[in-house]
């Protein structure tokens, strides 16, 4: 929880400017702190950090709410525009696999944006597969958007 500011600087940047999140309202630091509890347990969020400072995050939330869908997560991979291409998604996405694996999950799953290349490409050198597109499933700065459905199985 000491990170909660800065990670919602991080996240509520890419809400503003990008299509990184479909969230199209920033994080308060309430709502932010509220989100990192929701994921204690068996969910995780982990955070990275260079000399000290914190450069991004990634989590791992239930896939559906229901019951049937619990060996099931997604992963979220944020990265402070100024430290990506550094390795950072690539060491929060790897992090993320692992405890999902501990945790005993089944399978991971992707949703990203078609304009997110960048986290396609992470996903992909990770071993997740495409197996769907949503066609024009988003709307976000007055434009439709198809979003990747990628997965990985455990």
């Amino acid at each position: 929880m000491a990170d909660a500011q800065r990670l919602c600087e991080i996240y509520n940047r890419e809400v503003e400017e990008s299509t990184a999140t479909l969230d199209l309202v920033p994080r308060t630091l309430e709502t932010q702190q509220q989100y990192l509890a929701e994921r204690s347990g068996g969910l995780a969020v982990v955070v990275a950090e260079i000399d000290h400072h914190v450069v991004g995050f990634g989590s791992l939330s239930f896939y559906r709410d229901r019951p049937g869908y619990r060996t099931s997560v997604e992963d979220s991979v944020y990265v402070d525009r100024m430290a990506q291409g550094q390795g950072v998604g690539t060491g929060v996405l790897a992090e993320l696999l692992t405890v999902a694996t501990n945790h005993g999950f089944h399978c991971v799953f992707a949703r990203i944006i078609d304009q997110q290349q960048a986290s396609l490409t992470l996903h992909e050198r990770h071993g997740f597969d495409l197996i769907g597109v949503e066609r024009e499933a988003a709307r976000k700065f007055g434009r439709w958007h198809d979003v990747a459905l990628m997965q990985k199985l455990l």
